[in-house]
């Protein structure tokens, strides 16, 4: 193998050119090489050959810029002239005069380190002054969802109708906007340059001065528009059905307000099995150690055998091959446990993706006892624990635990095999095997479709054990058959229900973005002058529609839970000879009577 370069520590980068051999001759131009020679180095004493076959000084110096703590060629570009130091050619320390434009292949990645290190900073400086308004409209986002749900508690349908309208209008204030934004710039000058033209810019403002940009958006947005009111119109006699489920759930969660905080519990348990994970897996990616390879110029037969510096120079290398040296390689190690790490990251996968499924099904039975305990109370809430949420908490921990384990294990063994997956297909990139990339896309896809299907098994699943108390593989058999037999309610009722929640979720992330958008772009008058200065707006902007995304799907996953229970609820107790827990709402839903009970 080729020996590695001469890499040492420096106080700063070289300002200029020289070579080893020019400076030998003048003892200043010497002095200031010393600076950039290794330890080793002892002056003029050895002749200028011998150090550079030694390799205790560079053959040449070229004018460097530091960068990521390396020292670069310093490259710039006068009147279109590419130049190092003022100078277009430079000598190479063996008596060649090369070209500077030698040096820029090598440092175009510099230059793209350099612009993300740019863009990076500039992204924290963002962060820094406005993170205090991040953290309010992410509390806006909050608000908004929770007076959203209470709402909701009491004008389900009404609300349901006004968040449509005002989905519809939001996503039309914001075509015509794009549309407005699109005519502004008509005949300005450079608007009229394609995306393709222009090419990717770190300063993501200059897309905004483009036609095509606005115009994309249009696009974007006319489709969405569309696609909504045509969903609506087929569906209008479907909503009217999730109107009703949205508010029994409405009542069952006013009920058991305490359910809408529960998922900080679980966002927590699963933040700490991503630190389980993450540092696990820095603990396996270091405990590597140093490996020395011996490094030759001429023909050696232990060249690229492993060697140990201690000891190398009274070995029988050195004695065989007076030039070879032992060099550092790499980290790694030749041990069994160094070759099979890989097998202990990938089980370390594994045990994060358990915990993880683990700590979400643990999430989803509590809520479904929850929820059950209030349909199975008789008279609300009189019927029902002092502390429903607890309750079912500690029946989970209690009874359930090893049935939750199983349902996640089996999960997890499906995620696993996709990332083993996708490392196999990342690792085959190269190869030409057509038949072998086909196969490899057809398991990906249907272990996609398998994970999914366990997801959506699972899910029912744990709310049969919440209700009933059965072990996993009957709860998942009861659920699947009830399911199949009340398909037609499933499809309706449950996606109607979730389109409904998105659209609720649309509502607020929408609203809480348009919001921080004209703050942060100083657009609002009354503010003006509060919005911090900024090199992205984009920055906050997006952090605040993640956020607010991210909290209200936290807010509607419990409503969406609810909704689930008590679909499973009634639907598993809606023959005649079985007494009704529901309320007269859900019975006329169902198109059933319950003669001689009183309503809940």
């Amino acid at each position: 193998p080729c020996p590695p370069a001469l890499q040492i520590c420096v106080s700063k980068c070289p300002d200029r050119y020289l070579t080893y051999l020019t400076a030998a001759g003048s003892p200043a131009s010497l002095e200031y090489y010393r600076d950039f020679c290794s330890a080793e180095y002892r002056g003029a004493q050895k002749p200028p050959l011998m150090v550079l076959k030694d390799k205790e000084c560079p053959a040449m110096l070229i004018p460097s810029t530091p960068l990521a703590r390396r020292c670069f060629p310093a490259i710039q570009a006068k009147k279109g002239v590419i130049m190092v130091g003022n100078k277009t050619t430079y000598e190479d320390g063996w008596g060649n005069r090369r070209n500077v434009t030698e040096l820029l292949e090598g440092a175009k990645k510099a230059n793209v380190v350099l612009e993300t290190r740019q863009l990076a900073m500039k992204i924290f400086e963002d962060y820094t002054v406005s993170w205090y308004w991040i953290i309010i409209g992410l509390v806006i986002a909050m608000v908004a969802s929770l007076i959203f749900i209470v709402l909701l508690r009491f004008l389900a349908g009404i609300m349901v109708w006004v968040m449509i309208v005002m989905v519809i209008l939001v996503l039309g204030y914001g075509i015509f906007h794009c549309y407005m934004e699109y005519a502004k710039l008509k005949g300005e000058a450079g608007s009229d340059v394609s995306l393709t033209d222009l090419g990717f810019q770190t300063d993501l403002r200059v897309y905004l001065h483009l036609r095509q940009t606005w115009l994309a958006f249009l696009i974007i947005l006319c489709v969405l528009e569309l696609v909504i009111v045509l969903l609506l119109i087929f569906l209008r006699k479907r909503i009217l059905i999730a109107i009703a489920l949205i508010k029994e759930a409405s009542r069952a969660i006013g009920h058991v307000m305490s359910s809408l905080l529960f998922p900080l519990c679980t966002f927590f348990l699963l933040c700490l099995c991503i630190a389980y994970w993450a540092s696990t897996a820095v603990f396996l990616s270091t405990s590597n150690e140093a490996v020395y390879k011996v490094f030759n110029e001429s023909a050696c037969p232990f060249s690229g055998q492993t060697c140990r510096p201690e000891t190398f120079n009274t070995s029988n290398v050195t004695k065989l091959c007076p030039d070879a040296q032992c060099l550092f390689a790499f980290y790694g190690g030749e041990t069994a446990y160094h070759k099979y790490l890989i097998v202990l990251q990938f089980f370390n996968v594994f045990m994060f993706f358990w915990l993880a499924n683990f700590v979400i099904a643990l999430g989803q039975v509590t809520l479904a006892g929850a929820f059950a305990s209030y349909y199975w109370a008789f008279k609300k809430p009189d019927d029902m624990p002092a502390f429903p949420l607890f309750s079912a908490f500690g029946r989970a921990l209690r009874y359930h635990t090893g049935s939750l384990a199983f349902g996640s294990l089996v999960l997890a063994i499906v995620q696993v095999i996709r990332v083993i997956l996708e490392y196999l297909d990342h690792r085959l990139k190269a190869a030409e095997n057509k038949f072998a990339k086909f196969l490899l896309s057809c398991l990906k896809c249907c272990f996609w479709c398998l994970e999914k299907f366990i997801k959506f098994l699972n899910r029912n699943a744990y709310i049969m054990i919440a209700i009933y108390g059965t072990n996993f593989c009957t709860s998942a058999r009861n659920a699947f058959f009830l399911l199949m037999r009340n398909i037609i309610r499933v499809a309706v009722l449950d996606k109607v229900t979730d389109f409904l929640f998105f659209l609720g979720k649309l509502l607020i992330v929408g609203s809480v973005g348009i919001l921080a958008f004209f703050f942060f772009t100083q657009r609002i008058k009354l503010v003006q002058d509060t919005a911090p200065p900024l090199n992205y707006y984009w920055v906050p902007i997006l952090t605040v529609i993640v956020g607010s995304y991210l909290i209200a799907h936290g807010f509607f996953s419990v409503y969406g839970m609810c909704v689930d229970t008590l679909f499973l609820c009634f639907s598993q107790w809606s023959s005649a000879e079985k007494p009704y827990f529901m309320s007269q709402d859900l019975r006329k839903l169902l198109k059933k009577t319950n003669k001689g009970q009183p309503d809940a």
